[in-house]
């Protein structure tokens, strides 16, 4: 494993290679957190995601940790650097099993707002390396057309979950 450069959450306000999505659920907070604490539910709406492993118990918070699996055999070990439930949650990779980036985070935040719906919004940042950065070059508009896709999915993936 390649270790990463850790994060805050400041680094959602210039990471280098920014990405961001927002959905409105009809859900409550407390619901839509349910499935972001859910292993088997990741890669049921991010198709990228083959496996997801908590290597933290509960109560989940800062610091907690968990390995996730990707396709084109990709694993990211990561450490949440925030966990504000059921507001916000965000974590960063200490480690890859590829070199391509020196840093990659996530942020979800989440907002009840008045009509029974939920704001979601995936705040995904990296910084690449090596080839990496060609690569982000080029794939940067199918990056944020894919994390759109992706959290339309979720979306459906929680209403279906918890309907009415």
């Amino acid at each position: 494993m390649y270790p990463c450069t850790r994060v805050g959450i400041d680094y959602f306000d210039n990471a280098p290679s920014l990405f961001r999505a927002v959905v409105e659920i009809k859900a409550t907070p407390a619901q839509i957190f349910s499935c972001f604490e859910d292993a088997d539910s990741w890669p049921q709406w991010a198709p990228p995601i083959q496996k997801v492993e908590w290597t933290s118990e509960k109560p989940y918070d800062v610091g907690t940790t968990r390995r996730v699996s990707m396709t084109g055999r990709l694993v990211g070990d990561e450490v949440f650097i925030a966990w504000d439930y059921p507001q916000r949650m965000a974590f960063c990779f200490t480690h890859s099993s590829q070199g391509l980036i020196d840093s990659f985070a996530e942020d979800y935040q989440v907002t009840p707002l008045d009509n029974g719906l939920t704001r979601v919004q995936w705040t995904m940042g990296m910084t690449p390396k090596g080839i990496g950065r060609l690569t982000m070059k080029l794939s940067g508009p199918m990056m944020r057309f894919g994390l759109q896709w992706m959290l339309n999915r979720f979306k459906k993936h929680v209403e279906q979950r918890f309907p009415g």
